[in-house]
């Protein structure tokens, strides 16, 4: 009897990077992606801000042990995945996960040839931004088709797609327990007073101007985590992490801390709703530059709510996310294929060797 043929299931990341020779890089590439930011002469203008970036950035992680940690949590949560799937889902079994990160090793194209490497024929590429974005889950699912081109492998695998879970109910509560884990570090007498940042990364502004769906479906997180918490705490949601000379969507976290203090608020709690895992986001901007602006502006009580990593609720909601997904037999969501208004990316929404059939709006060129 010839032995099964694992099901992969690649997990979609940003990635960062993991020692201080790999920070260039990866703001070399950051920058050199036009899905996330055009710059006039970007082949000169990307080189030339990652360039100079790179010294700040890496004292930013030289402050975290010289690298990210992202690479470390995706492993964790990529073993817990695949043996829960391995239990829920025998029939698919064996179930291995596979890491293609879009600025950082490992990359989409060290991700397809371990694939091949492993006798993979079905595979799931399984974004872990749960809010969709051109930016974030649409670009890295552009390079995992550009990099089955580049290594020859375009026919090797049958694909499906798991484009965004942002109210999924499993990682709804995960993230409530990461939020009362939170509000637990502030006294209880004060804590009807929080005031709860939910903050997410930020996008361009020309972005979100032609119909990008990811500010909507973070407001939808939200007010689905607020509705679990089921108790009225005051709340905004902010974007962080904004880089480079373009107008981005605001407001800005570290601003809003600023006015809340002014306007007589002294708890804050940030939650990060769009991170899946630790990073540079959570562990520098957050739990340093914006708690030293805390500080500074009067806040008394600065909580960040932790992120997810190894959270025993998040790792079942992503195997349920996985096997509900296969048991669908879908290809993508139904909103996979529904572009931007404003979209001009002819490769946008695409899916190599879809499953079944599949098929995307039209540009309005076409």
């Amino acid at each position: 009897m010839s032995e099964k043929k694992p099901t992969g299931i690649v997990l979609l990341n940003l990635g960062g990077p993991s020692q201080q020779d790999e920070v260039q890089p990866f703001l070399l590439r950051l920058f050199a992606d036009r899905e996330i930011i055009q710059l006039p002469w970007q082949s000169f203008l990307g080189p030339f801000i990652a360039k100079r970036r790179t010294p700040k950035v890496k004292k930013l992680y030289q402050s975290i042990g010289g690298g990210s940690p992202i690479k470390q949590w995706t492993e964790t949560q990529g073993k817990a995945l695949a043996a829960r799937m391995d239990v829920l889902s025998p029939e698919t079994a064996p179930h291995k996960f596979y890491i293609a990160f879009r600025y950082a090793d490992p990359q989409s194209d060290h991700a397809l040839r371990k694939m091949e490497e492993d006798g993979v024929k079905r595979a799931i590429a399984f974004t872990q931004y749960p809010q969709f974005s051109c930016t974030t889950t649409g670009s890295s699912l552009n390079e995992l088709w550009r990099a089955s081109e580049r290594t020859g492998l375009t026919d090797a695998f049958d694909w499906s797609v798991i484009d965004r879970w942002h109210t999924h109910p499993g990682f709804i509560k995960s993230m409530v327990a990461c939020v009362n884990k939170g509000l637990s570090q502030i006294p209880e007498a004060e804590r009807d007073k929080t005031v709860i940042l939910f903050s997410a990364h930020s996008l361009p502004m020309r972005v979100i101007e032609r119909g990008d769906s990811y500010p909507a479906e973070i407001c939808a997180t939200v007010d689905a985590v607020l509705r679990e918490l089921n108790h009225p705490y005051r709340h905004l949601v902010t974007y962080q992490s904004q880089v480079g000379p373009v107008k981005w969507l605001g407001p800005q976290t570290e601003d809003v801390i600023e006015s809340l203090a002014l306007k007589g608020h002294r708890q804050v709690l940030v939650v990060p709703i769009a991170f899946t895992s630790d990073h540079v986001e959570t562990l520098v901007e957050i739990d340093h530059e914006f708690a030293e602006v805390a500080e500074k502006a009067g806040i008394t009580h600065f909580v960040r709510a932790p992120a997810l990593n190894d959270e025993p609720l998040f790792l079942d909601a992503m195997a349920d996310i996985v096997h509900k997904h296969l048991q669908s037999g879908t290809v993508c969501s139904l909103q996979y294929g529904m572009r931007c208004p404003g979209c001009v990316n002819p490769h946008c929404r695409n899916i190599l060797k879809p499953i079944k059939p599949y098929h995307r709006t039209s540009l309005p060129a076409e």
